[in-house]
């Protein structure tokens, strides 16, 4: 299918989602460079391909084409025009937030599986979760984590120590995540909503 959704988080911030149905010989009829050609041979997993070609189609979404797209040696994406980009898919979804703002974005499926790793993440001495809803609170706090990981330049971050996300009810649908890794002291605006069984997350800056 088209594209799924299309979020304006502000006039200069857009989220698009990608719900994949078609097959991969569908989805590869769209222009890609030669630099994406040799990647997608690469790689194993159908899936994935199908990911990665989603993501040039939600560009096109938006008048930009895969020769627009580059990454950095850390295998950060970057646009050409200086735009902030960042991209995520998992399963059937990919999405992708451009912005003139610094920003980081995740989608995940909701999957019990989250709770056996999650001391992986949280400091459960330090964050309030209720019973209710549990899976789809720590598949917030993973996204908001892989968001704000995204974000920061050089990685090497812990996400227990060094990516503190506050408090929050589902409902509320957003939250406050910081970045502190001298000389990084930064916090961020977490949005998340649900997309059938996937849990969407970006973060943008406070100001």
């Amino acid at each position: 299918m088209p594209l799924a959704k299309t979020i304006i988080v502000d006039k200069n911030t857009i989220v698009l989602v990608w719900k994949i149905t078609e097959s991969l010989q569908e989805l590869e009829r769209i222009f890609l460079s030669k630099n994406s050609i040799n990647r997608l041979a690469n790689m194993r997993s159908e899936s994935h391909k199908k990911g990665f070609i989603s993501v040039r189609h939600l560009l096109n979404e938006l008048n930009y084409s895969d020769s627009d797209l580059f990454y950095t040696e850390d295998g950060k994406p970057n646009l050409i025009d200086g735009k902030h980009i960042s991209i995520s898919h998992s399963f059937q979804f990919s999405t992708l937030i451009i912005s003139d703002k610094v920003v980081g974005i995740d989608i995940e499926k909701n999957r019990t599986k989250i709770k056996r790793i999650a001391h992986k993440f949280i400091d459960q001495n330090s964050q309030t979760l209720q019973a209710e809803n549990l899976i789809e609170q720590l598949t917030v706090l993973w996204g908001a984590k892989e968001s704000l990981y995204k974000i920061h330049p050089n990685g090497g971050l812990s996400f227990i120590e060094h990516l503190p996300i506050a408090d929050f009810h589902l409902k509320d649908k957003q939250t406050t995540g910081c970045i502190k890794k001298s000389p990084w002291n930064e916090c961020f605006k977490i949005f998340f909503e649900s997309i059938e069984d996937f849990t969407l997350v970006y973060a943008l800056p406070l100001y």
